[in-house]
């Protein structure tokens, strides 16, 4: 079982750093909660995906109303004269860039009507008084059934609450229950976020009801609470429902706006007609049942993938908080925190974004305790919402990303605007941030406002998607008009200068702005590149542009005076920077252009090198990425020592400060690139195995191609590959192992460190090594 457990209850100095800190997550990809496991006044933070302020409707966004496409836009000619200035130049001040780019009102960042996640708000539990002598308290959450679970003793009973998010019923259930008759008693309460209107209350046949809108906007939404008592009495009281002396009681929530995801009302139906077929049909079934449902639809998610790298042998874990305090000691205890960090992130992934979630997982994936979070609670695009979805292909949850390939899909109709209001070309484009309501126009930030190359970092999702699923129906009819409108954009946009190159350019949140830095080229490089393969993989003709071009880019990779990959064309870049973003190394990861131990791969692993190994929890993973394309398994895994050690929270959430679900997800993508590689067109098996994992194993990564892998390792070396195959045809392994041959009931060839088998889409294949 791989679970978080506590022994007491989330506290903290305040609400937010019990929330943040503590508490424990559980979601069904769109109803959040954040359990906190007190015992006398139990608070439920609740969280809808889609309740934001800003949008359409939006007080704050002024007179002229929200647009999301075209505002702001730089006046008439200003994009002709930032070229200009940077071909005489050489460099542009952020701040001027900002002026001329942005919307020099003096915003501060702060775009009008852009909006932010809003909490939904608290279901609030008043639970009658255990009694004297709490002991035996656990607070535990099973990363396998996704189901939270309190349990302690008081005056000889034992009494357990379990809280759980159902994807099927899409209500978040909550059970209390005690091991003998009549002892549970509590009144339930439902309480409105602060930015609502005031809402409209609703207690009756024992259900609590919250309606309102958001002040800001108009935003309708909805929330529903159903108590239904074993036994004892329940009775309805002005805005809440009491229960008394009853065996057990099950509370089934459910919650919606009337949010869509359709430019540009961005407005559906009225949520109440669905808030009410959800909480009517799970209350209609027995808990057991929906418990039992809850989790055989987590578990055929969660358990395609195994890991065990060692800590088996620690016996029975601490609280967690306590082994994350003692970590660094060696042996199973470490070994058994890191392997349960890889698997926490695959359970916040399944759990803030499933195959119908209207939005996809943001900067702190469905969970938010604020009015006014950090960043808007926004969907961040110069890497934070890219690194969110790395571990969904490589870890089987292609599933869970399909939310972010819709959100993308949606971007494109008012990032059509942008890119002819602010371009003057076609194709679309979005640049270093966007909101629920389509926003692809640019912030009045000069340190992260301008990065058009986002778009073309999205896309490269789009097409990995293929990559790894084969499904040429999806290529052809999804992925492949994707890939040629987002190049369309960059045909008309490139400028001639020594080579094709992006300007005006700018390496995200750091630096001047410049033509072609290396982040800019090495992304534009990428989509062209894509878009190639895709046409020929669908045998079609790319057009003689998208080659032309890819033939005339400059690539973005240099090396500079101290042997570094350059950060821009012009060799600036300081030996003693340590700036937390690492755009110039994109080629590398996640990109595919930069291969290990070659002169790029050297001047990569110099430019990391010398940004060094601390920064936010997020940058820690990403740096966890890149040393493991570097092959190098021991750094990565140091990277991932120093996230424990520095970027973690207690309840294991990854912090930036503030917490950041980027950090969890890409830590555990680098951990998965340690284990498995298949951007290079050869399954690499155990690319970077680090010297503290000498025996372990895996099952069920996935390789590009869609195959299914699995291996064991003893004293450092292969012993065994396990392949589910996912299509027709070859199938090649790589791993210095191969070199002693192998063993298998296919015909294998060998040659030096790869072999290759002939293979059947569905068949499984047993490689032994020797």
């Amino acid at each position: 079982m791989q679970s978080l457990w506590y022994d007491r209850p989330a506290d903290g100095p305040d609400e937010h750093d019990a929330w943040e800190r503590q508490a424990l997550p559980i979601g069904n990809g769109r109803l959040g909660v954040m359990v906190f496991g007190r015992l006398g006044s139990e608070r439920l933070a609740l969280n809808e995906s889609t309740l934001w302020t800003g949008g359409p409707g939006s007080k704050d966004a002024g007179p002229g109303g929200y647009r999301s496409g075209d505002w702001p836009a730089p006046r008439p000619g200003v994009l002709a004269e930032v070229r200009r200035r940077l071909a005489e130049h050489g460099r542009l001040d952020p701040v001027e860039a900002a002026q001329l780019l942005g919307n020099p009102a003096g915003l501060d960042g702060r775009i009008p009507g852009f909006g932010a996640y809003q909490p939904f708000g608290d279901l609030l539990l008043d639970i009658a008084s255990p009694g004297d002598g709490v002991s035996d308290y656990r607070r535990e959450l099973d990363l396998t059934t996704a189901v939270a679970t309190v349990r302690y003793t008081a005056s000889g009973v034992r009494f357990t609450r379990e809280h759980f998010a159902s994807h099927p019923a899409q209500a978040v259930v909550v059970r209390l229950a005690a091991d003998r008759p009549g002892h549970i008693s509590l009144t339930v309460r439902l309480a409105p976020g602060p930015l609502t209107a005031p809402p409209e209350y609703a207690a009756a046949g024992g259900r609590l009801t919250l309606r309102g809108t958001l002040e800001d906007n108009g935003l309708r939404y909805e929330g529903q609470v159903q108590v239904i008592a074993e036994g004892g009495a329940r009775t309805d009281e002005p805005g809440a429902v009491a229960v008394r002396e009853a065996d057990a009681v099950t509370l089934v929530f459910s919650a919606g706006t009337d949010y869509a995801c359709a430019h540009p009302g961005y407005r559906g139906a009225p949520p109440g007609a669905a808030v009410t077929a959800h909480v009517d049909r799970a209350s209609a079934r027995p808990y057991g049942e929906l418990r039992a449902e809850h989790v055989a639809d987590h578990r055929g998610l969660f358990d395609r993938v195994r890991l065990d790298i060692g800590g088996g042998a620690a016996g029975c874990p601490p609280p967690t908080d306590r082994a994350l305090a003692a970590y660094g000691r060696g042996g199973p205890g470490d070994r058994a925190l890191e392997a349960l960090l890889f698997a926490y992130g695959r359970y916040l992934l399944i759990a803030s974004s499933r195959e119908d979630s209207p939005l996809p997982a943001g900067l702190q994936g469905l969970w938010n305790d604020s009015p006014a979070p950090p960043w808007n609670g926004d969907w961040h695009t110069n890497v934070n919402v890219q690194m969110n979805y790395w571990p969904a292909e490589v870890t089987a949850l292609s599933e869970c990303a399909a939310p972010l390939t819709r959100f993308v899909d949606a971007l494109r109709v008012p990032g059509r605007v942008t890119a002819a209001t602010m371009f003057g070309s076609p194709g679309w484009v979005v640049h270093s941030s966007t909101n629920p309501f389509g926003f692809t126009g640019v912030h009045d930030r000069p340190t992260a406002f301008w990065f058009p190359e986002a778009a073309a970092w999205l896309a490269q999702h789009i097409y990995e998607r293929y990559l790894f699923g084969g499904d040429l129906a999806y290529l052809r009819d999804h992925a492949y008009p994707l890939l040629s409108e987002t190049a369309e954009f960059w045909l008309e946009n490139l400028v001639e200068d020594g080579g094709l190159v992006v300007s005006p350019g700018h390496s995200p949140e750091h630096g001047p702005f410049s033509a072609g830095p290396a982040v800019s080229q090495q992304i534009v490089w990428d989509l062209l590149a894509n878009t190639a393969e895709a046409a020929d993989q669908l045998g079609v003709e790319p057009g003689y542009r998208v080659l032309k071009a890819l033939g005339e880019l400059d690539e973005g990779l240099r090396i500079g005076s101290y042997g570094q990959l350059q950060e821009w064309r012009d060799d600036w870049d300081d030996p003693e920077d340590t700036h937390r973003h690492l755009s110039h190394l994109f080629a590398l990861h996640p990109g595919r252009r930069i291969h290990p131990c070659t002169e790029f791969g050297e001047a990569a692993r110099v430019a990391l090198e010398h940004r060094g190994d601390a920064g936010p929890g997020w940058s820690r993973a990403w740096k966890i990425n890149l040393w493991a394309r570097l092959l190098d398994g021991d750094r990565a895994h140091h990277l991932l020592a120093e996230q424990l050690r520095h970027s973690t929270h207690p309840n294991l959430w990854s912090t930036h400060p503030p917490f950041q679900i980027d950090g969890n997800l890409g830590t555990t993508a680098g951990v998965a690139e340690m284990l498995l590689q298949s951007h290079l067109g050869v399954i690499d098996v155990l690319p970077a195995p680090p010297s503290a994992w000498p025996d372990g194993s895996f099952d069920g990564l996935r390789a590009r191609g869609g195959h299914a892998v699995g291996a064991t390792w003893r004293d450092g070396e292969l012993v065994e590959v396990r392949v589910l195959a996912g299509h027709d045809g070859e199938v090649r392994l790589r791993n210095p192992a191969f070199l002693n041959g192998c063993r298998t009931r296919v015909p294998c060839a060998v040659e030096g460190d790869t072999a290759a088998f002939q293979a059947s889409a569905g068949h499984a294949y047993r490689l032994a090594i020797g």
